[in-house]
């Protein structure tokens, strides 16, 4: 399986990404293995799951390209990243 999810800091900020082993890469965001997350402790809010690596890459591509997406998931998650 092949992930894109979303971490949210204490702070609340959040961060997207795509993995293919979630668990580990969040446990490499929160001890510092990560330039963009260093220092701070992430949880995880939201993820979502395919099949297909080509699938997973598209979808973080296109939430990080498109405005419109990130609203539209900003709206899905907005009790789950406060």
């Amino acid at each position: 399986m092949y992930y894109v999810y979303v971490l949210v800091s204490e702070e609340g900020k959040t961060y997207l990404g795509y993995t293919s082993d979630l668990k580990r890469r969040i446990q490499e965001h929160n001890e510092g293995r990560n330039k963009w997350t260093r220092g701070h402790r992430r949880r995880l809010a939201y993820y979502e799951a395919y099949a297909s690596d080509a699938d997973a890459r598209r979808r973080e591509r296109n939430l990080k390209r498109s405005g419109q997406a990130r609203r539209w998931l900003r709206e899905r998650i907005r009790e789950s990243v406060k």
